[in-house]
């Protein structure tokens, strides 16, 4: 039993740590997640978005010194009542999002490992199995440090992680796992292979034939039934291949000009997503750095999902004279985790990305 009992404690306990370490490297993007939970559509708690980040920067830290917790043996009591309440808690709320097909990820490990919210939910019900084991069994949990160490692994991790998200927040994430990581190539990123799967859609029609209700179904076209149609479900049966970038499209006066933007050699997008939430002192630090580039030649742009009241406050505010595309919010949010934030494009490559904070850490070609 000593040994099984290892076996899952060790298991759930790196679950937890690589799991809490995943958001932990992006704090804004598991926040972001939560909006979504939190908005109207899916759990109507509206009130807590403006706590987003301070929720997501408290569950992961609590994720991972958990995880810890469990493998040294530390305060097992708490530690097992408190992985069994989170679990419960998440178990919840990831069959809640399946059900009602409410958030399509649940952001479980960030952008490192998607998950459907049905995956997600068998991985939290196999987890809510081994940590309800552990709780019943915790008799065989034994330290494996004398118990001054283990406070000292404790608190020395609690500092660890604090200093973490304090830096990719002051920063951007160590390690970079969408779509728009440095490397990319836009343009290549945005194309459909030409024998990438299209989506299969089944549709449920219902007939009134004879007095009985009668269900037909096919794949689109209308079936030829003598009856009185009532209504018509669709069900998909597979989604269509959607291609790693997939809403990348900047928007100039009505026109698209997504594709010229990527054609040009030098690019320095100054992205924000929210003019009304950006960071006033990251203009005012990356001003001089929007003059250097026009005079290196750079195509110098700003970015949001903005209006442009909005944007011509800020740039007269400012007295910054560039030119404002329009792009989706949740896009530019996942191009750089940065309010404002720097991207540079060559040929529509990614090859700098930066927090305001680092603008003079931009290398100007």
């Amino acid at each position: 039993m000593t040994f099984i009992v290892k076996i899952a404690r060790y298991f759930v306990g790196l679950l937890f740590i690589f799991s809490g370490l995943v958001k932990l490297n992006d704090p804004l993007g598991f926040a972001y997640k939560l909006e979504e939970y939190f908005s109207p559509g899916v759990l109507d708690i509206s009130f807590l978005v403006p706590y987003a980040l301070m929720i997501s920067i408290f569950l992961v830290i609590i994720e991972v010194l958990l995880g810890i917790a469990l493998i040294i043996g530390y305060a097992k009591k708490i530690t097992i009542w408190s992985l069994l309440l989170m679990i419960i808690f998440f178990t919840f709320l990831t069959f809640y999002s399946a059900y009602f097909n409410k958030v399509t990820d649940c952001g479980c490990f960030g952008d490192a490992i998607p998950l459907t919210p049905w995956q997600s939910f068998i991985k939290d019900v196999i987890l809510s199995v081994l940590i309800l084991f552990l709780f019943l069994k915790q008799e065989f949990i034994k330290p494996i440090f004398p118990k001054p160490t283990l406070k000292w692994v404790i608190f020395v991790s609690s500092i660890l992680c604090f200093f973490i998200a304090y830096h990719v927040l002051m920063h951007l994430p160590i390690i970079d796992f969408r779509a728009y990581k440095i490397g990319t190539d836009i343009n290549e990123a945005r194309k459909v292979p030409e024998n990438a799967p299209e989506a299969i859609t089944d549709y449920h029609w219902r007939f009134k034939v004879n007095g009985e209700e009668k269900i037909i179904t096919t794949r689109g076209n209308f079936p030829n039934v003598e009856g009185e149609f009532i209504d018509v479900k669709t069900e998909v049966i597979r989604e269509a291949y959607t291609p790693p970038i997939h809403d990348f499209n900047l928007i100039k006066d009505g026109d698209d000009q997504t594709q010229y933007i990527l054609n040009q050699p030098k690019v320095l997008i100054i992205s924000a997503y929210n003019l009304n939430k950006t960071e006033i002192q990251g203009w005012k630090t990356i001003k001089p750095l929007i003059n250097e580039a026009k005079k290196a030649n750079y195509l110098v742009i700003g970015l949001s999902a903005s209006g442009s009241k909005s944007v011509k406050n800020l740039l007269q505010s400012n007295s910054i004279d560039i030119p404002f595309y329009t792009c989706d919010e949740t896009a530019i949010k996942t191009i750089v985790r940065s309010n404002p934030g720097l991207i540079e494009l060559e040929n529509g490559v990614i090859t700098q990305k930066l927090h305001w904070n680092d603008a003079d850490e931009f290398k100007i070609d």
